[in-house]
């Protein structure tokens, strides 16, 4: 994938205004069935996958035994099978993680499938035209499968850019016909540039940059997957408990810069000339017009309003806390 094919400006805004289509065939995916699969993978996760009816799916999260994040996934429930998204970077391990755990009930389709995201306010009726009629029946982190050139594509209405938009899974062969046809509807193809400063809008947060092992979901904001009354014991559970007891003693916050300097990652956060804190992402957001961020600092200095300071290459710039997301699209 690309980091750009026409400039990050022109797909951001395609994709805003419009639509535009990501090649994200390099995220893993993988099917799990067998019996005994929906309670195994409940053992993973903190969320409670039995609110999930078939065709259904849930953003949530694997965590290690001391609470961190192995990874961000969407897992989807299927009727005899249940399919999980993660991501590329944590390939690796997340493998070896749910085969530890789920044995031979775990299918790795990674490199015989691909994935494209078609994300923007007309895809609904553009993928409508080509797949099915159907498709725009889908509600949020609805999923189904429907035919398409002879064989079988999985379209889950998903995605990372904080507009409307399906995620498709199909056979390699599969994949290349409808990227071929999408571009000669003019669909515009997107890079990474701008899938980083669609999400970073939207206040989604990148695994390896804005969480990891290291991090727990309490800390970055995302403590609402833990379904704590609806979960028995789940991998991560006791030091959660204890953590959410004690205090959290670092959120993950959104900022704004005050002036055009650009905070990035790795840049200090101070208050009156002292570090307490990092970025973990940061741009000049497109659409906002206006520089932002996301970073940790201690939970006394997390509320919104607060007035602090990014050095930017060794100067300090004003910035303010923020609510995320920064930018949240208007349904129709």
């Amino acid at each position: 994938m690309p980091l750009q094919y026409e400039g990050i400006g022109a797909e951001h805004r395609a994709v805003r205004s419009q639509v535009g289509l990501f090649d994200v065939s390099h995220m893993a995916k993988w099917q799990i069935a067998g019996r005994d699969a929906s309670a195994l993978l409940q053992q993973l996760v903190p969320s409670n996958l039995g609110r999930l009816k078939s065709h259904q799916g849930m953003y949530t999260m694997l965590l290690n035994p001391q609470g961190g994040i192995i990874d961000d996934v969407i897992v989807y429930r299927g009727e005899e099978s249940w399919w999980l998204i993660s991501n590329c970077a944590t390939y690796g391990k997340v493998k070896a993680w749910l085969g530890e755990h789920l044995g031979d009930r775990l299918e790795d389709l990674s490199s015989s499938t691909i994935l494209l995201a078609l994300q923007g306010p007309q895809a609904p009726a553009i993928l409508s035209d080509l797949i099915n009629p159907t498709v725009d029946q889908l509600q949020r982190f609805e999923h189904s499968v429907f035919p398409l050139h002879g064989a079988n594509c999985w379209v889950a209405r998903t995605g990372y850019t904080g507009e409307d938009g399906f995620e498709i899974m199909a056979n390699v062969e599969v994949g290349r016909q409808l990227w071929q046809k999408l571009m000669r509807l003019r669909v515009s193809p997107c890079g990474l540039g701008c899938r980083d400063t669609l999400r970073l809008e939207a206040g989604l947060l990148l695994y390896g940059q804005d969480m990891d092992e290291t991090t727990t979901p309490l800390e970055a904001g995302l403590g609402w997957m833990i379904h704590w009354t609806e979960v028995g014991d789940f991998v991560g559970r006791s030091p959660l408990v204890i953590q959410k007891a004690q205090g959290i003693k670092r959120k993950l916050v959104g900022l704004e810069m005050q002036g055009r300097a650009i905070a990035r990652q790795g840049y200090p956060i101070q208050v009156e000339g002292q570090t307490i804190g990092t970025i973990t992402s940061g741009t000049m957001s497109p659409t906002l017009n206006r520089a932002i961020a996301m970073g940790y600092v201690p939970t006394a200095f997390a509320n919104p309003g607060q007035a602090l300071t990014v050095l930017v290459r060794d100067q300090p710039q004003p910035a303010q806390i923020v609510p995320r997301p920064f930018y949240r699209r208007h349904a129709p």
